[in-house]
């Protein structure tokens, strides 16, 4: 009971491979024919997963968003803490957030958007999703007077848009001193918006 029944392992392993192509080959030169190559698997048997490649497209930016949020994982179920948000902060403003999607790939896709309404819709669902459970974090920060912030999905939405301006502008930043001034510069905004001090960083002792 709860185990993932093979089709659905399938399907996520052929996923997988497909991100891992597509950000090696570029999305416009991935195939089924590709994908299958990797996998020493016919094509056939993706096609009977996916039908198409933009069916498989659809179910990559799926996999993106179940990703993303990850980072939402209370220590204690249903009950926010200081340290939850802390640390929900400390991700966004950091490389793994930024590693865990490939930005050519995000970036193709969200170009894709303009052009493919279901694509525009998934991606919407992406950015809405990551805005209301960072909301609904701090709604139960609020709830426990750990915060006092008078409109948590304004504050909610306003450090996502410090998160996607920051990514976009930083991937153009080759210098890794600006790079990394730049992003605690940004997140230590994302703090003063929520008016919580930063995560303290325990320094490993001296010996």
């Amino acid at each position: 009971m709860g185990r993932k029944s093979l089709k659905e392992t399938r399907r996520l392993e052929i996923i997988k491979v497909f991100y891992q192509v597509a950000k090696k080959e570029g999305y416009e030169n991935t195939s089924i024919a590709k994908i299958a190559k990797v996998m020493d698997i016919n094509p056939s048997l993706i096609i009977h997963y996916f039908e198409t490649k933009e069916g498989l497209t659809y179910e990559l930016i799926d996999h993106i968003l179940d990703r993303y949020l990850l980072i939402y994982t209370l220590k204690h179920k249903g009950q926010a803490s200081l340290d939850d948000l802390q640390k929900t902060i400390e991700m966004l403003f950091s490389k793994k957030w930024n590693l865990l999607f490939d930005d050519g790939l995000f970036y193709t896709f969200y170009a894709l958007a303009f052009r493919e309404k279901k694509i525009k819709l998934k991606y919407k669902l992406i950015l809405d999703s990551l805005r209301n459970r960072l909301a609904l974090l701090i709604e139960q920060c609020n709830a426990l007077c750990i915060t006092n912030v008078d409109n948590p999905q304004v504050a909610a939405d306003f450090i996502f848009v410090m998160v996607d301006g920051a990514y976009f502008y930083l991937s153009m930043e080759s210098d890794k001193k600006a790079y990394s001034e730049r992003l605690a510069y940004y997140k230590q905004k994302a703090y003063d918006t929520l008016c919580i001090p930063p995560i303290k960083v325990v320094s490993a002792p001296v010996c």
